[in-house]
C-alpha cells in the first residue's frame, strides 16, 4: 500500500472505516448513550450500588467508542487537506507530518477492525482472570507476579478498572495463584486468547549459581456472569473453608477469619476471595467466581460434543501459546501468530496489544473454519 498515492491511501482507508462503523453501530449506542445519561442523572439508581457502577461503566465505555471513532473519521477527513497543504507549499515538514498521520491512521483503524471480530456470545462481557504458578519452583512463583503485573499495567494503560479478588502469597517469593477482574466491556472477547501456559527462560535470581532457569505459569480467562446465566450449583457439592486474609510475608490484613475458599467438589475447581472485609461479601464473591468458572468449563464441554459429532479433534487454547526469553536472547513469541518482539521489556510493562490483536484474528480464523 505504501506505493499507492496518497488520496489512494486515504480513499482505502476510508472504506475500511465505513465497514467499521457501519459494525459497531454508531446511531444504537449514540441512542443507548442518551438512555444511560438519563439513567446516571436519577438519583433513585444509586440505592442499587451494584447496578449504578454498571451503568457508569457502560456509559463510560460507550462515550469512549464513539469519541474514538468520530475523533478517527475527523482525523481522516483533515488529512487529505494536510497532503494538499504540503503539496501546494512544496513543504517536506507538512508531508513528513502527513505521511507520519497517515501511518498513525492506518494502525488505530486496524485497532477498530479488530474491535469488530469479536462476536462471540460473551465477548462482551468483563473478564476473570486466573494466574497460577506452575513447574518451576520459585522462578514460577515469581514468573506468576510478573504476568499479573503485565495484565494490570496492561489495563491500567487502557483506562480499565480491576479488582483483585484474592491473591496467594508464595513462601520465598511470588505468588502461588491470583484472580482479578477486567471491569470493562469486551474485556473477555480480548483477553480470551492469553488462556494457556506462559513460559519464561532467563537466569534465575534464585540460584546462587546463576544458572538459566524455565519456569511456566497457567493463564485462564472466563467472562464474568450476568443474571441471565443459569447455573445450578448445589451447596451439599461444596466445601467452604475461613481462613484470616494475608499479604506478603503472612502480614494480617484482617484480624478475623473473613477470607472464603471454595471447592466444588464434582470438579475440583477452587475459587477464594480475601478483598472484602466481610466474610458473607467474600462468600459472595467467590461464588460468583464458581458461577463463572463452571460456565466457562459448560460452555467448553458444549463445544467438545459439537466437535465430536462433526468428526473433529477437540481444539484446546490452553497449551503452551507464548515464550519470553530473557536469556541467552531477548525475545517474546506467541506460537501460535508467529507474532515476536525483542522488547521485552515494554512487553512485561503491559505492551501486548500486538500480540492480542493477532490472537483475536488467529481465533475468529480458527472458528471460521471449523463453522
Amino acid at each position: 500500500m505504501a506505493d499507492l498515492d496518497p488520496a489512494d491511501q486515504i480513499k482505502e482507508l476510508s472504506a475500511t472505516l465505513e465497514s467499521v462503523e457501519s459494525v459497531l453501530d454508531l446511531d444504537a449506542k449514540r441512542t443507548e448513550i442518551e438512555q444511560l445519561r438519563e439513567q446516571s442523572a436519577d438519583p433513585e439508581l444509586w440505592s442499587d450500588q451494584d447496578n449504578a457502577q454498571k451503568v457508569t461503566r457502560r456509559l463510560s465505555y460507550l462515550e469512549s467508542e464513539v469519541t474514538k471513532v468520530e475523533g478517527i473519521r475527523r482525523r481522516l477527513d483533515d488529512l487529505g487537506v494536510l497532503f494538499e497543504l504540503a503539496a501546494a507549499e512544496d513543504d517536506a515538514d507538512t508531508l513528513t507530518e502527513a505521511q507520519d498521520e497517515l501511518t498513525a491512521l492506518r494502525k488505530d483503524i486496524g485497532d477498530l477492525e479488530v474491535r469488530t471480530l469479536l462476536s462471540g456470545p460473551y465477548d462482551e462481557r468483563e473478564a476473570l482472570v486466573s494466574i497460577n504458578a506452575q513447574a518451576g519452583g520459585v522462578d514460577a512463583a515469581d514468573w506468576a507476579q510478573m504476568l499479573q503485573r503485565m495484565y494490570l499495567r496492561w489495563a491500567e494503560r487502557h483506562g480499565y478498572p480491576t479488582e483483585i479478588y484474592e491473591t496467594s502469597y508464595a513462601e520465598e517469593a511470588g505468588i502461588k495463584s491470583t484472580t482479578f477482574a477486567v471491569r470493562a466491556p469486551f474485556a473477555y472477547g480480548t483477553l480470551r486468547g492469553e488462556h494457556g501456559t506462559h513460559r519464561l527462560v532467563r537466569i534465575s535470581p534464585f540460584d546462587n549459581q546463576s544458572r538459566r532457569q524455565t519456569s511456566f505459569a497457567g493463564v485462564d480467562v472466563v467472562p464474568v456472569v450476568e443474571q441471565s446465566d443459569h447455573i445450578d450449583i448445589d451447596e451439599s457439592e461444596l466445601r467452604i473453608d475461613v481462613y484470616r486474609s494475608s499479604g506478603p510475608g503472612g502480614q494480617g490484613v484482617n484480624t478475623t477469619d473473613s477470607a472464603v475458599r471454595i471447592t466444588h467438589l464434582p470438579t475440583g475447581i477452587v475459587v477464594s476471595c480475601q478483598n472484602e472485609r466481610s466474610q458473607l461479601q467474600n462468600r459472595a464473591t467467590a461464588m460468583s467466581v464458581l458461577q463463572a468458572k463452571l460456565l466457562e468449563r459448560k460452555r467448553q464441554e458444549e463445544r467438545a460434543e459439537i466437535d465430536e459429532l462433526r468428526g473433529e479433534g477437540a481444539s484446546s487454547w490452553g497449551t503452551q501459546m507464548r515464550n519470553y526469553v530473557l536469556h541467552p536472547y531477548q525475545n517474546v513469541k506467541d506460537v501460535r501468530t508467529n507474532v515476536e518482539t525483542g522488547n521485552t521489556g515494554a512487553v512485561l510493562d503491559g505492551e501486548i496489544d500486538e500480540f492480542i490483536d493477532a490472537e483475536i484474528r488467529w481465533m475468529r480464523n480458527q472458528e471460521r473454519a471449523a463453522e
